[in-house]
């Protein structure tokens, strides 16, 4: 088969797994990226389209722009609806979509022609995105039977909504975010995939002991109260406080796999529990504390985790720092955690499993 993948951005490094996984079955798989990725991954065939980017100053923006025709929450607006529906906020918002699809014609166009995009026996859409807002990529594919897959990841789904045209004619709905199950009636839980012979564990404790904290997004991770709680334990148990960010991703994981706590979020208003940031750390041998709202407990019941609240945070990694064999406990289970939940290979036996279901394959 000929697998194709179309991304906004090569966020974490995933679509190189995917094709890695797709190639050792013997099959083609090629990525198309609209704008670089903001770390150092493979951008695949990138459009480099205009007025889109993966910057602070572009998210900043659009987070302004949406706090006057939202409200104050902006864009961390939840959007209601089963599925939530993207439209758009403004007639201004609405010709600039319009001009946009205009303006990318210029550049998609020719890829498609270019790389025989519509020469492909599946198409993944991640973040449930093509190229125009209008879907008129999906529409052609959609005539030609190229069956479409839309994978969600979080704020696609929950602020912006899925765009209409794009969602009628999607076959699958994926993601690896438990709170999207019950906000889209036809949508499946795929784990995400992770390289784990990437890591090796270090079962020891440095002393002082390290605690990282490495938000992309300091609103979506809660980093408002796990900083000030962290710095009053540099002065109380004199640990050492990491914090990362704004930072190469190489330099993110050195500094993260030399240390013996991770805390990922508090708060769920990024989703209700961890992403790849937990599933690196764990994989490296850390004792990973996050937020784990009941239903996600109740979903990985073996999960390796320290659950806190933000209000709990701080009691929490006392005990722990008093105590560093709860450390050294949770540091042995982590990886084979994610070796039995996140390995490439289990996470695409699953992905064709789905595919079979489909009728795609036999």
């Amino acid at each position: 088969m000929k697998i194709l993948y179309i991304a906004p951005e090569n966020t974490v490094g995933t679509l190189n797994l995917w094709k890695r996984a797709h190639e050792s079955r013997g099959n083609e798989c090629t990525f198309v990226t609209l704008y670089p990725t903001r770390g150092e991954y493979d951008p695949g065939i990138c459009l480099n389209l205009p007025l889109v980017a993966a910057n602070k100053w572009y998210m900043e923006g659009r987070h302004q722009y949406y706090k006057k025709v939202r409200g104050d929450a902006g864009d961390y607006e939840e959007k209601i609806g089963y599925p939530p529906e993207w439209s758009p906020n403004s007639k201004m918002e609405k010709l600039y979509f319009k001009f946009r699809d205009w303006l990318w014609h210029f550049w998609v166009e020719p890829a498609i022609a270019k790389f025989n995009l519509l020469d492909f026996d599946i198409v993944h859409l991640e973040w449930g995105l093509e190229f125009y807002r209008d879907g008129r990529f999906v529409k052609k594919i959609s005539e030609k039977g190229i069956p479409i897959v839309c994978t969600y990841h979080g704020q696609d789904l929950r602020t912006r909504g899925v765009i209409s045209p794009i969602d009628k004619m999607s076959k699958l709905n994926l993601t690896s975010e438990l709170d999207l199950l019950k906000k889209h009636p036809d949508i499946h839980y795929l784990y995400l995939p992770f390289d784990t012979a990437k890591f090796y564990p270090t079962l020891e404790i440095n002393e002082p002991i390290k605690i990282c904290h490495a938000p992309t997004n300091r609103y979506y991770k809660g980093s408002e109260t796990i900083i000030p709680i962290c710095r009053q334990l540099e002065k109380e148990e004199g640990i050492e406080f990491i914090l990362l960010e704004n930072l190469p991703n190489e330099t993110v994981l050195k500094e993260k796999q030399n240390c013996d706590i991770l805390i990922d979020q508090v708060h769920n208003r990024g989703g209700w529990g961890y992403g790849m940031n937990s599933v690196e750390g764990l994989s490296m041998g850390l004792c990973c504390v996050t937020e784990l709202v009941p239903e996600y407990v109740d979903f990985i019941p073996d999960h390796p985790f320290v659950n806190v609240t933000g209000d709990s945070l701080y009691t929490t990694l006392k005990g722990l720092l008093q105590n560093p064999q709860k450390i050294m406990d949770h540091k042995k289970h982590g990886q084979d955690w994610v070796i039995n939940h996140h390995d490439l290979f289990k996470t695409t036996d699953m992905l064709y499993t789905f595919y079979e279901e489909q009728g795609w394959i036999k």
